[in-house]
């Protein structure tokens, strides 16, 4: 499903997801819900209200590809990033993404 309403302000419309992830950073693994994402953006639910750094990594589990982002906005659960690299996380990948695959394989990706 693709939306855009006329209060949005993003240049490139959402598409709704609805995927299981895990969010990565230097001493954090958390779960969440990929909620919707658009070309340049993506909006998770936290399972827990909690402080975030500036930049964190998003796997979405099925799809296997770790998103990495700075976080623009953070309400309650609810986390809005711009995207900055992405990566396929079922091979090799840059050392930034290690964590991010070690997690995806532990969540049963392959």
């Amino acid at each position: 499903m693709i939306f855009k309403g006329k209060d949005d302000r993003r240049a490139e419309p959402r598409r709704a997801t609805n995927a299981p992830g895990v969010v990565v950073a230097p001493g954090l693994e958390v779960g969440c819900a990929l909620l919707d994402e658009s070309k340049g953006g993506l909006r998770i639910r936290l399972q827990r209200d909690l402080a975030l750094p500036d930049i964190i990594v998003v796997v979405d589990i099925p799809g296997g590809v770790g998103r990495e982002g700075r976080v623009a906005w953070k309400k309650g659960h609810e986390v809005g990033l711009k995207i900055t690299a992405e990566s396929r996380l079922g091979g090799l990948v840059a050392q930034r993404f290690a964590p991010a695959r070690d997690a995806w394989r532990r969540m049963g990706g392959r």
